[in-house]
């Protein structure tokens, strides 16, 4: 045994805590080929198999010989909080600089001046940071003795989670002297990937590539089109596994909805999402088989490890098979048996379909930005393109970031503000939308045929990944029942009629203010609305059937809406009580919500007066795509009745809470005109994550 070998191996006992540890196939190899300066080196390994071994041995080998400090460049800095608590344990000093942690940057540059830093970590957001490049990159890039880039398949065009701000690595890439080592990391690369990153990466990559497949997974397909039988489905079942796991969902709301299910029935489950505000904690609860399972986006994604996850469980169908491939990878990787189980419902196809579609600007929405910013030659920023054009903040962040990677790029930011350059938009950037979005596609309907399959699961998977498919032995559990038990269906119907939405308040006039109004910076605290209240979420076709029906069929809402309502009032008892009732007005459906809220106001045996107007005519605020354009759009269209205002709160009834700026703004009327405190009340939100 050599000294590579050897101290390697010490270095790998001391990380993993493991007194006879040993490596897994490849590890020594990768590690070796490494730290012996044998080329640029692309690691394909399975979710689990332990890359960040390899690069944070390998760095301790480089530093005791002598050589300098290695970069490493990852989008999952927050999920790799054990990986670098087990590179501490190897002596490895691993530092990162992120926007999470900025009260520690000015230590941490000032450890990488005295070279007291083995390995540092950024995202690849960081690289597009002036700032950062100048003053602290440049000044360690002659030391660098290593670079590696972890989650290297977001490099590729053709990957399932490409990310725009990976194209500036491909340009540090190109640039790297010969003698640098460049590891790159993935457990997620089919061949067209490899392809992709063998010409970015250089030509002489040299690829490690292992098996996938996973034979301590029994893998099912489910189809469970009701949202209620998923839910009963994930109560039977959970309580019978032995051990914790990972459910994960499409969207917050869903993964929301999923943790207080089944929290009510008596099953500790926590929500993990981008919202959740203390994911390190949950992640701990996890790892230590203090819940039961969390309820988890994409949040939970890749960086996460528990080798002993008992389950993982899908609420709904991802939008490929690599990324399904990559989650439920995360069950069984230390136990010989472990549940990987696929639930389909009716509004998979629906929700990834709007993946796919909202994934790239689209060419008006490239004319609108590149319009506005011709019409402002010191440029403009985010809140102001939001200002003059209607076009969604997220679409329009979306679209400057992507124009302002290409190459020349048609945009550029100038301190806050975003301003043309003398570059055009290129036709090869619509070329790669085209085929990107045609791949996507091509994965969702992959991904079906993976929901229809009876078995064969894992070879499929392998397939798919442009693997060696093997015939194994499955894991010696039994499948999991495919149907829930009718009185838990039966549970959660009237779970899900006792679940109520919140309405929350704006707190502050959109940038530029309301001019017609004369309203601009915070509101004023007597005038907020109190938190309200909504029935049903918009989309949830089996809750808002009646409302759908009353609103575009009918119009006329059911009884059975003043009823439902109601009782949600008597559950949600308002403090202090309303004494009276009054209603959004509307132009396109003058009775439509007026009838209703008069109805429940008889019903809650108070008084309605209609105390609001409505003075102009405006477009649909579904038709506004950002809130400042939503804000505008209600600027001077509603006006208060002051002698059919009663001084005591208030219950403010709508049908459809779109942007809440038409509450906010009801809102600050009524409480201009003497009105009590207002509680907003709508049978539905359109709000969607």
């Amino acid at each position: 045994m050599d000294y590579i070998t050897r101290r390697a191996l010490e270095l790998l006992r001391l990380g993993t805590g493991i007194s006879d540890a040993t490596f897994r196939e490849g590890q020594e190899e990768a590690i070796r080929y490494v730290v012996e300066g044998r080329g640029r080196l692309l690691v394909v390994q399975k979710t689990g198999w332990g890359k960040s071994n390899v690069y944070f041995i390998a760095t301790k080998l480089l530093r005791e010989a002598g050589a300098g400090p290695a970069l490493l460049i990852s989008p999952l800095l927050s999920l790799m909080r054990n990986q670098i608590e087990a590179a501490e344990r190897m002596g490895v000093r691993a530092l990162t600089i992120n926007a999470g942690n900025k009260d520690e940057w000015t230590c941490v540059e000032g450890r990488l001046e005295n070279d007291e830093v083995d390995i540092l970590l950024i995202s690849p957001e960081r690289l597009a940071n002036d700032d950062f490049r100048e003053r602290v990159l440049a000044g360690i890039a002659a030391r660098i003795a290593m670079l590696v880039i972890d989650e290297a398949h977001c490099i590729s065009d053709w990957g399932h989670d490409f990310r725009p701000d990976y194209r500036r690595i491909e340009r540090v890439a190109r640039t790297l002297p010969a003698n640098i080592r460049l590891l790159a990391t993935t457990a997620t690369a089919n061949d067209r990937v490899m392809d992709d990153l063998k010409a970015v990466l250089g030509p002489n990559l040299h690829v490690l590539r292992g098996e996938l497949n996973r034979p301590s997974l029994l893998l099912q397909t489910i189809l469970l089109p009701s949202l209620g039988d998923r839910l009963a489905w994930l109560s039977d079942q959970l309580a019978s596994i032995c051990g914790s796991g990972i459910i994960y969902a499409l969207t917050i709301r869903d993964a929301e909805q999923v943790a207080r299910w089944l929290r009510s029935e008596g099953l500790n489950a926590q929500c993990y999402t981008s919202r959740s505000r203390n994911r390190k904690g949950l992640e701990q609860a996890l790892l230590r088989n203090r819940v039961k399972a969390l309820v988890a986006t994409t949040a939970l994604g890749m960086g996460f490890d528990k080798p002993d996850l008992a389950f993982v469980i899908h609420y709904q169908t991802p939008g490929s098979v690599v990324h399904y491939y990559q989650q439920v990878g995360r069950a069984g990787r230390a136990l010989k048996s472990a549940y990987g189980v696929l639930l389909s419902g009716t509004e998979d196809t629906e929700i990834t379909s709007y993946f796919i579609n909202s994934a790239f600007p689209t060419r008006d929405e490239v004319g609108e930005v590149i319009a506005a910013l011709e019409n402002e030659p010191n440029g403009l920023s985010i809140s102001q393109l939001c200002g003059a054009i209607n076009v969604s903040k997220k679409r329009i962040e979306q679209t400057t970031k992507l124009l302002s990677l290409e190459s020349p790029a048609p945009i550029a930011r100038q301190g806050y503000k975003w301003q043309l350059t003398a570059a055009q938009l290129s036709d090869e950037f619509w070329e790669r939308v085209e085929r990107l979005t045609a791949l996507r596609r091509g994965e969702q309907r992959q991904m079906q045929e993976f929901v229809a399959l009876k078995s064969g699961h894992m070879n499929f998977l392998i397939q798919a990944l442009d693997g060696n498919p093997e015939t194994t032995e499955l894991p010696d559990i039994p499948p999991l029942p495919t149907k829930p038990q009718q009185e838990t269906v039966r549970r959660v119907a009237e779970f899900l009629r006792r679940t109520r939405l919140p309405i929350k308040p704006h707190k502050k006039w959109p940038d530029g203010g309301l001019p017609r109004y004369g309203l601009r910076g915070f509101v004023r605290i007597e005038h907020w609305a109190e938190t309200g209240r909504a029935l049903y979420q918009w989309g949830d076709a089996h809750l808002s059937r009646l409302i759908r029906i009353g609103k575009y069929e009918h119009n006329y809402f059911a009884d059975d809406l003043v009823s439902e309502s109601f009782q949600l009032l008597l559950e949600w008892n308002p403090q202090p009580t309303p004494t009276w009732v009054t209603c959004i007005p509307s132009r396109r459906h003058p009775t439509l919500v007026r009838d209703f809220a008069s109805r429940l106001a008889t019903e809650l045996g108070l008084p309605f007066r209609d105390a609001l107007v409505k003075i102009d005519n405006r477009p649909q605020q579904k038709g506004m795509a950002n809130s400042i354009q939503q804000a505008r759009n209600v600027d001077g269209s509603l006006d208060a009745v002051s002698d059919l205002i009663i001084p005591g709160p208030v219950l403010l009834v709508d049908d459809m809470v779109d942007s809440r700026w038409t509450l906010t703004i009801a809102t600050w009327l009524l409480r201009t005109h003497g009105c009590g405190k207002v509680f907003p009340f709508a049978l539905a939100t359109t709000a969607t994550d």
